[in-house]
């Protein structure tokens, strides 16, 4: 992963879902003496994931203003030239906080806002890091 481009929005996503599971998977199980714990995890997620949002969305629109023709899709990194590497690692960690916060869902209903700061983060990558063409209007 060292030689990923924007190597630390992929650890960070990654490392979001470590925190998310390891606080809501064991009030899942019936842990009732983390439950204040995780809903802080999950609240401090959400809350992180609006600064990555801003971040981002702020990011693409200085790139827009200086001649790059970024798009919704684009950004996300669901259109254009993206290393095979990075998208894997960035959707695998939506996907996986997203199971998360499904099987968790029913006991620490929180966790439901946490996949925000993996999709943040791969809005934030492509801001970053993503290739776009000149906009030639």
């Amino acid at each position: 992963m060292d030689d990923l481009p924007g190597r630390t929005i992929v650890k960070v996503a990654w490392i979001g879902n470590a925190l998310f599971a390891l606080t809501a998977v064991p009030v899942a199980l019936g842990a009732e003496s983390v439950e204040g714990f995780a809903v802080g995890v999950a609240l401090v997620a959400f809350g992180l994931s609006m600064v990555v949002w801003v971040w981002a969305l702020g990011a693409a629109f200085v790139r827009s203003a200086n001649g790059d023709d970024i798009a919704v899709a684009s950004l996300f990194l669901t259109a254009g030239e993206v290393p095979r590497s990075v998208r894997r690692h960035l959707f695998g960690a939506l996907l996986v906080c997203l199971l998360i916060a499904a099987a968790t869902a029913a006991a620490e209903p929180f966790g439901v806002l946490v996949p925000m700061l993996p999709l943040g983060l791969i809005g934030l990558w492509g801001a970053r890091h993503g290739t776009y063409p000149v906009r030639t209007r």
